[in-house]
């Protein structure tokens, strides 16, 4: 069976698979090509092994983003990053009151017609041992009901409408991070819309961590 393709803010696909209980997670990305090139190309049976172990190393990657997502809803950083083999570096945080002011497109049209009843965002740089760093954007948005939360989301989610505007790199110290949406992720609790997004920073970090570090950041608690 094909599993459902979702379109990302930047207008790429990836597939989704289902989890027990009826919600989406998504499917990380295989790791292809290493393996194959070491060995010397797909002789008989080399196909194989590569993909096993691709296969492998995807299911770990799951395993670790769920165990990062527990930590998250918990509202512990330090533990949720440390479960990909990551940890905070810099945080930066705020909280407006006019959402219109901070978001663009056919999302700020949605503001101006329904304000929002508060928005935090926060700005958070990652690292890892290999010296790769990621750039992550979170913005809480509180509306005044459910249904008002659900329309944002809708369309914040949906490619080439706008959306809540992340706080620029520069706050943290970095020049040359611009957020594209290929790295995002969104959700809904009560009548609150949260909205994640990563970049890269340094190095070369992968897309698949890049996505994972997104699902867990969407569901941090709003700060206090």
């Amino acid at each position: 069976m094909t599993p459902p393709i979702r379109t990302r803010k930047d207008g790429t696909k990836y597939p989704i698979t289902p989890k027990k209980g009826g919600g989406m997670i998504v499917a990380a990305a295989v790791l292809a090509g290493g393996m194959a090139a070491a060995g010397g190309g797909l002789g008989a049976g080399g196909g194989s092994a590569g993909t096993a172990a691709d296969s492998v190393l995807s299911q770990d990657l799951r395993a670790r983003t769920s165990k990062g997502k527990s930590e998250a809803r918990n509202g512990r950083y330090r533990q949720a990053w440390r479960q990909l083999g990551w940890r905070g570096l810099k945080r930066w945080g705020e909280q407006a009151a006019n959402c219109a002011v901070h978001s663009y497109g056919q999302v700020r049209e949605f503001f101006l017609r329904t304000p929002c009843r508060s928005l935090r965002r926060r700005l958070l740089l990652l690292g890892d041992d290999k010296g790769n760093t990621i750039v992550v954007a979170i913005a809480w948005v509180r509306m005044p009901g459910r249904a008002e939360a659900g329309s944002l989301k809708e369309l914040a989610d949906t490619h080439g409408t706008g959306n809540v505007t992340p706080r620029a790199a520069t706050a943290l110290d970095l020049a040359g991070v611009r957020f594209t949406g290929r790295y995002y992720h969104s959700d809904r609790r009560a009548a609150t819309t949260v909205i994640a997004e990563a970049e890269p920073a340094s190095g070369a970090p992968d897309g698949a961590t890049m996505d994972a570090v997104a699902e867990i950041a969407v569901l941090f608690p709003a700060p206090r």
